[in-house]
């Protein structure tokens, strides 16, 4: 990631337009796919091989890779690993990735979908099938995203909270050693104006000590249903196993379908 860039999750709430990278060792595939995404609004980057892919992924930050997978050097299967395994590109891992194929076996896909693409599209291909695959993917991309951050969200009102509680219990250790020692000297000094004053100390800690035991009662209530909520959730790892597990049986079904449109 270069210097000041923010990674590709906080990247994705600050843009309008998807950026889309495009890695084919076709130049006809490369422009007729710039051409027709610019007209809809995407922002296109286009690599020649799967090297110039990984550096354009840096440079880049695309939110959506499409991928084919016959390339010389490194073919998109070894780019797809290195993006989804490689400590080196930990901060793109997320980026979702449509593989483009001349295979149709279906072991092909399963090996594609157990590497961590999004979809898997087999040549020759209708255009309107891709943008509508395309526009699903970034859908997905973005409910993960919201996933995502709602785990952030909650992982840190979990922190406020166990905070929240200690320094409630601390404050109310003070404060009730206060109130012990308040009440230990009711009655025992003859100075009005002085027993006055514990008087006051003392029906303050306790009325302090009562609002701490509610407060502590009502974080105890919030972390419980935050606990809840999180056991119902699913997690974006078990989100993406699922989503995957589902174009994998969709793909698998119709892996012998004909009659395409408008074919390259």
């Amino acid at each position: 990631m270069t210097p000041g860039q923010p990674p590709p999750t906080i990247a994705r709430e600050m843009v309008s337009r998807p950026r889309i990278l495009l890695v084919d060792d076709e130049p006809i595939n490369l422009e007729l796919f710039d051409v027709m995404l610019s007209k809809l609004g995407f922002e296109i980057e286009k690599a020649v091989d799967g090297e110039d892919g990984l550096e354009k992924v840096r440079d880049f930050n695309p939110h959506l890779i499409i991928l084919d997978n016959i390339m010389p050097g490194l073919t998109g299967w070894e780019v797809t690993k290195k993006l989804k395994t490689d400590p080196e590109f930990a901060d793109y891992r997320s980026v979702a990735i449509i593989m483009f194929s001349a295979m149709d076996e279906v072991q092909d896909k399963v090996e594609g979908f157990s590497l961590g693409i999004d979809d898997y599209i087999t040549k020759p291909f209708n255009f309107a099938e891709v943008l509508a695959r395309i526009q699903a993917v970034l859908h997905r991309q973005e409910l993960a995203d919201q996933v995502t951050r709602r785990e952030q969200r909650i992982d840190v009102m979990e922190s406020l909270n166990g905070s929240l509680i200690g320094f409630s219990r601390g404050l109310r250790e003070r404060v009730a050693a206060q109130l012990a020692a308040a009440t230990l000297l009711q009655g025992k000094v003859s100075d009005s104006d002085v027993a006055g004053f514990i008087d006051q100390v003392a029906s303050a800690s306790r009325d302090m000590v009562n609002e701490l035991d509610r407060l502590k009662g009502e974080v105890q209530e919030m972390g419980e249903k935050e606990a809840r909520l999180k056991r119902g959730d699913m997690t974006v790892e078990q989100l993406e196993d699922r989503l995957r597990d589902a174009r994998r049986r969709g793909n698998s079904g119709n892996s012998g379908d004909s009659g395409r449109g408008a074919k390259q």
